[in-house]
């Protein structure tokens, strides 16, 4: 069967012919492919073969072979049967080991590239890649374990990645042109999207892709990967299911929306939870989950719904916490008197390099409401409101590390008392440039532990000494 599909002559696995749909943009017989071959990767006995960086490179042929005009008006299998030819005489070429069955996989992926987002699809599946970064039509960046590396994906021309980039878009109602150039958008599994395109970027289209796992980081896998140690996770875990408010600061990239989704994987079965955010990516595990996303104005200026008018409207809808994905302005101030009137254990991330500038920060966006309050009554308002903070850090190793878990005590004068319960401490750098440290308690036990205990959450008594390793 295989030795019949490669003994073929270059006439006979020409392009079927297809009279007004033929998907070729150009005329005449199939060229051979100039590209250096790629050594395809044997599959194992458990491992069906994948193919991604052969997917790649195929679909960078393809980009100058095909008609991109029609190809969103083409059904699958009409799709396969064109690219059939095409993709036998690649796989010829270059001395690809397939099998039948895996010669009509290689082609389905590769339609469903071509349908889907098209050459990132294989990004997209890689699990390993964190960030993908689109730098214009012919330069494409990934994120892998903490390091950006540059790859062989490119697109076709502008057009092709605007097509993408419509795509993207349109599927969560949001638009993207000269005069709205910038949006925030999401895809189906959650991921963010981010995209910046003329006359703001100078150099075409930017892309950034933000990639979520398909399946959900849990404060386990996060102990396994040293993002924090077992005491820290056992505290975190009792603060949320006791309903002790926290905010989870850090910087971009540092992991604060995965830290979100697994801590809220110990929020009760029973509570009904609102989620609110710019683009709704948090992956919450409960059954009674409303979710609510902002709206960006339309071309007039109009119907704009803000974070802000999202959390007003979520305190009538009987929720027992409410979780904002980020806050950036004043709805700072709604979230702050959500924590305040009976919505505890309510969670937030936002951008800060400290937990000292996350209260900071908080200050400054709760003033941005504009209401008449003094300095030191909206640090009340903080101080009330808010119980914890997680900090995370991103490295320059590229690890993640939850650096400082703080509670905040309340006000001594017009000072907001803040105190670490565990922190991360860096010793050194190895040989290979990986950062050393350990994690270490301070040896101050949180004052709402009472609390917990009463609810039945005891913790390890060990967990708060210092001499002992967490």
């Amino acid at each position: 069967m295989v030795g019949r599909f490669f003994r073929r002559s270059e006439d006979d696995i020409a392009p079927a012919k297809t009279p007004a749909r033929s998907i070729l943009a150009k005329k005449g017989p199939l060229p051979r492919v100039e590209s250096e071959p790629v050594a395809a990767r044997p599959a194992t006995p458990t491992e069906p073969a994948d193919f991604v960086n052969e997917r790649v490179e195929l679909h960078r042929f393809l980009l100058d072979m095909i008609n991109l005009t029609i190809l969103d008006t083409m059904q699958k299998e009409e799709l396969h049967n064109e690219l059939r030819p095409f993709v036998r005489a690649y796989a010829k070429d270059h001395n690809f080991p397939l099998s039948a069955k895996e010669l009509e996989k290689l082609i389905a992926d590769i339609s469903d590239e071509m349908l889907g987002l098209g050459p990132i699809e294989p990004l997209l599946a890689d699990d390993t890649i964190a960030d993908i970064l689109i730098v214009g039509s012919g330069r494409v960046y990934i994120e892998r374990f903490g390091i950006i590396e540059p790859t062989k994906v490119r697109f076709k021309d502008e057009d092709h990645l605007m097509r993408i980039i419509n795509k993207i878009v349109a599927s969560v109602g949001r638009r993207i042109d000269e005069s709205s150039p910038l949006v925030d958008a999401r895809l189906a599994d959650g991921s963010r999207v981010n995209v910046a395109v003329r006359p703001v970027a100078v150099d075409g289209p930017q892309v950034s892709i933000r990639k979520f796992s398909k399946k959900p980081f849990s404060l386990d896998r996060l102990v396994d990967a040293n993002a924090l140690v077992q005491g820290m996770a056992d505290l975190l875990a009792a603060a949320v299911e006791g309903k002790v408010s926290m905010i989870i600061s850090g910087g971009t990239g540092s992991g604060k929306t995965t830290m979100l989704n697994a801590l809220s994987a110990y929020i009760p079965h029973e509570e009904r939870l609102v989620t609110i955010e710019d683009a709704a990516e948090l992956q919450l595990q409960q059954p009674h989950v409303v979710r609510l996303e902002t709206r960006p104005p339309t071309l007039q200026g109009l119907n704009e719904i803000r974070q802000g008018d999202l959390l007003k409207n979520a305190l009538r809808m009987r929720p027992d916490r409410i979780i904002v994905g980020e806050v950036r302005g004043a709805e700072a101030f709604d979230m702050l008197q959500a924590m305040n009137t009976g919505h505890e254990g309510s969670m937030s991330t936002i951008h800060a390099n400290s937990p000292r500038d996350a209260l900071g920060r908080l200050e400054q966006m709760v003033g941005m409401a504009g209401m008449p309050m003094t300095q030191q009554a909206i640090r009340a308002q903080i101080s009330s409101a808010v119980q914890m903070l997680l900090q995370l850090t991103r490295l320059r190793d590229g690890t993640r590390r939850v650096v400082a878990i703080s509670e905040i005590t309340g006000m001594e004068g017009d000072i907001v008392q803040l105190q670490d319960i565990m922190r991360f401490v860096r010793l050194g750098v190895d040989g290979q440039g990986k950062i050393i440290g350990e994690f270490r308690a301070t040896g101050i036990r949180p004052s709402f532990l009472e609390d917990l205990e009463s609810m039945g959450l005891r913790l390890n008594p060990h967990t708060f000494d210092p001499s002992k390793r967490l």
